[in-house]
């Protein structure tokens, strides 16, 4: 189950981000998944509390957002959504395209609680 491995990746990215703001904890962290990541969702849900216990963004909210997939034609140059098994053009249905979104897998949001002092507010985001 190599999803351990990424959230294990994720959480060490969350740490440094979290450790260079000074954080205290982790109240949310945002996914962009796309279905042609090689990730499945469900083993990254299930991943995540082993990978994060112990850490700073123990207990955070884990959310995930569906990236689509978009693909740009080489024929008539638009931007049309496709289906992971047929990557063809929404317009003139060429098989001349260019995968544009749908395989990513990004940090989009983090959500840090910060130690409250006179000059700073309890959470910050991060996009």
């Amino acid at each position: 189950m190599h999803e351990l491995a990424i959230c294990q990746a994720l959480i060490s990215q969350v740490e440094s981000i979290a450790k260079d703001n000074a954080a205290c904890s982790v109240a949310s962290i945002t996914l962009g998944l796309g279905p042609l990541s090689g990730v499945e969702e469900h083993l990254l849900r299930h991943a995540y509390p082993v990978a994060s216990a112990g850490t700073i963004a123990e207990g955070a909210e884990l959310n995930i957002q569906s990236a689509p997939i978009r693909v740009r034609c080489s024929e008539c140059g638009k931007e049309s959504d496709a289906r992971p098994n047929r990557l063809l053009c929404g317009f003139c249905e060429s098989w001349r395209t260019r995968l544009i979104s749908g395989d990513e897998l990004m940090l989009v949001q983090l959500e840090l609680d910060k130690p409250e002092t006179p000059a700073s507010g309890k959470l910050t985001q991060f996009n």
